[in-house]
């Protein structure tokens, strides 16, 4: 039976895992130069990067523009918790949040998923949450401009904030419809979330409607794939059925 040699780049890989994994090189230490890794072992410098493309698809390792490539940090896993409840963390404490409010007119997808007519006004909330240097999860919540507050806190902590203002300002929800799929990041939200563009993020969109039907709510999330669960809980109601005497 043949088997298969293991290409350049796993090989180098596995090493870079291994030192990794037994603390010769740690958490937050910046790895030796391309050109110093491909010198090392004997390589070309497309092969190095090549390799050094599958930790970072693993999440041991980022690259930082200008700066080099970094083992990262093991990040605290999050669990989407469906219902339109705030994705949760081990340790939200350890989340910090910086809010970017934007005023905008609603024009195709956010038309759509707001039913409402093109150019009607909307404020963006966009989220991006970090765990110490590391960015760790992208949110764009939209309402209808009479539902969003007039205030918010550029900075919060992950379960305060914008998210209880509107929670204050917007009425009673009957519905909450969420969709999830799995799809590789774009080119903005892999810059923006410093990961490989072949790491598949969690990518869920979230409408909420009031009982009047109006859409009150929608909501876009990334959450990378190496640190994020979904959890759906249905509760089946069991009605007690009354003897014929």
């Amino acid at each position: 039976m043949i088997q298969a040699v293991p290409s350049r780049r796993h090989v180098i890989a596995d090493d870079i895992r291994n030192q990794i994994s037994t603390g010769r090189i740690k958490a937050g230490e910046r790895l030796p130069s391309e050109a110093q890794l491909a010198s090392h072992y004997t390589v070309s410098t497309p092969t190095l990067r090549n390799a050094l493309a599958v930790l970072e698809a693993e999440g041991l390792v980022e690259k930082i523009h200008g700066k080099g490539n970094f083992v990262r940090h093991p990040l605290h896993r999050i669990t989407y918790v469906g219902g339109g409840r705030t994705p949760e963390t081990a340790a939200n404490a350890a989340l910090r949040v910086s809010v970017r409010v934007t005023k905008l007119r609603a024009r195709g997808q956010l038309a759509a998923l707001l039913r409402v007519s093109a150019s009607s006004p909307l404020t963006e909330f966009l989220y991006l949450s970090h765990e110490g240097e590391s960015p760790h999860s992208l949110a764009r919540i939209y309402v209808p401009r009479d539902l969003a507050p007039a205030d918010v806190p550029a900075e919060s902590p992950w379960s305060a904030g914008v998210a209880a203002r509107l929670a204050q300002l917007r009425p009673p929800l009957a519905e909450i419809r969420e969709r999830v799929r799995a799809r590789l990041p774009t080119p903005e939200e892999a810059v923006t979330l410093r990961i490989s563009s072949t790491l598949a993020v969690l990518a869920i969109t979230r409408v909420a409607a009031d009982t009047a039907g109006r859409v009150v709510e929608a909501a876009l999330l990334v959450l990378p794939g190496d640190r994020a669960d979904a959890v759906f809980t249905t509760h089946h109601r069991t009605e007690e059925r009354g003897t014929e005497g």
